[in-house]
């Protein structure tokens, strides 16, 4: 019997403007804080940049047809906040509204649902001139420029997210300093992540304001599946830890309007938390319509020192993180699927009534074109039929999972990997810009065609 998905399921397909736009000074943007980080020295593997990235500025027309052909129903992308507010304050950029509109025009003319993400990692620079994440007036411009992009696009987008995996942009850009802007300040990393919580509330209410009524508003969160190395209390102690930071500092205040007490705890040697003002809670947890989950592999933890600088505050002094079992990925990720069913049960059983989108999922491969063209990557498929397979599950056992996005569309700029590792399930040689289907889209293809995993 195959595994069919519900009738009505998103079957999708995720980027990110700084991965694959280009066009880095075109039109009036100005550089984000990765156009700096990525032209520093040593920041991101072979000096590579986003400057060209995979050109999809210029390629909206082709990229839109390669989904079609692959038939994806939805489109997740997001918004460079430099190409729409290039100082991150004041009026919108009318050329960078334009580009967007002629993308969501692109997709719907195909017939794809437009997914608008506000904020993958993309902060003009002049605002982390300014102090960034860290600083309060960042979360207020965010709002600010969230009205700007709904005001311009709501009418033909029904799906927004407000930030992507802000867990990375505070703990990977202000704590261990991997991901732009590169500062490796714990105290800074927490009241960035409490500023980008805030963001996302204000930028809720902001959204709510200019949407229409029946649009939805979202958050992607990269949650963490953590598996202690023994049943003893230290090991236990250490999940416990890594979840505060991990998890818990954005679930509690976004769906509870309250802080991880043991978070607030365990970091009291580096704040004392006073940066969160009366009203921040309630703000952080204006309701949402779903819950956007990215899930790539789970980490074993045990008792123990991490590695500094670290992204995680309180924590780093007592846990360890160790090798999980299992084959990796080019990025060295454990490839175990169980995760992503673990991941959604947790959230179907905290929390009732809010509907989940997997939107990201994915896995980088040494892939390459054969003497015939083809791109032959039969681990990805594997790995994308195990994770769909994982996803059925959990829809069977009463999780409200509602679509699946992949991650990625395209080979591109894979951060501080620079262009060494390809996610996408379009192969794409960058010296030429031309795009090859490889046998992953193929394959998401006929899983989309018949609803589901060949069983």
């Amino acid at each position: 019997m195959n595994a069919l998905f519900p009738a009505g399921f998103r079957w999708g397909s995720a980027t990110a403007a700084y991965q694959i736009e280009g066009a880095a000074a075109e039109d009036g943007r100005t550089p984000s804080i990765w156009d700096t980080f990525s032209k520093a020295p040593g920041k991101v593997r072979n000096g590579d940049t986003g400057d060209i990235a995979a050109d999809h500025y210029h390629r909206v027309r082709e990229d839109v047809a390669l989904m079609k052909e692959v038939g994806i129903t939805d489109y997740r992308f997001s918004l460079s906040w430099p190409r729409i507010q290039p100082t991150g304050s004041g009026p919108a950029a009318q050329k960078g509204l334009d580009f967007y509109r002629s993308l969501v025009d692109e997709l719907l003319d195909a017939g794809i649902r437009p997914v608008a993400t506000l904020y993958h990692w993309d902060l003009p620079q002049e605002l982390e001139d300014a102090g960034g994440w860290p600083e309060r007036a960042t979360a207020e411009r965010f709002a600010e420029y969230a009205s700007l992009a709904a005001e311009a696009l709501g009418d033909r987008v029904p799906t927004w997210t407000t930030l992507n995996e802000p867990w990375c942009a505070a703990f990977l850009g202000y704590g261990s300093g991997v991901h732009a802007p590169g500062r490796t300040d714990e105290a800074a990393s927490l009241r960035a992540a409490h500023h980008l919580n805030l963001a996302h509330g204000l930028a809720v209410q902001a959204l709510r304001e200019a949407l229409p009524a029946s649009s939805e508003v979202s958050l992607t969160l990269n949650l963490h599946v953590i598996r202690a190395l023994s049943d003893t209390p230290e090991d236990r102690d250490a999940v416990r830890r890594i979840d505060a930071v991990g998890n818990r500092v954005f679930l509690d205040p976004v769906f509870h309007g309250r802080l991880p007490e043991d978070l607030v705890a365990d970091t009291a040697h580096l704040t004392d938390w006073s940066f969160v003002q009366d009203g921040d809670l309630k703000t952080i947890s204006t309701p949402i319509d779903s819950l956007g989950v990215n899930y790539y592999s789970p980490s074993v933890v045990a008792a123990g020192t991490s590695e500094t600088p670290s992204p995680w505050p309180g924590a780093s002094e007592r846990v360890r993180f160790l090798p999980a079992p299992g084959p990796r990925t080019a990025m060295d990720w454990p490839v175990d699927a169980d995760g992503l069913y673990e991941v959604l049960v947790r959230l179907r059983d905290e929390l009732p009534g809010v509907p989940l989108l997997i939107t990201e999922n994915g896995a980088a491969y040494d892939d390459y074109a054969d003497p015939e063209g083809e791109v032959h990557d039969p681990e990805r498929v594997a790995y994308l039929d195990a994770h769909l397979a994982a996803t059925h599950r959990a829809i069977a056992d009463g999780a409200d999972v509602r679509g699946y996005f992949l991650w990625s569309l395209l080979d591109n700029f894979e951060w501080a990997y620079g262009y060494g590792k390809r996610f996408g399930i379009v192969y794409v040689d960058f010296a030429s810009q031309r795009r090859t289907p490889k046998d992953s889209a193929r394959w998401y293809a006929q899983v989309i065609a018949r609803g589901g995993l060949l069983r």
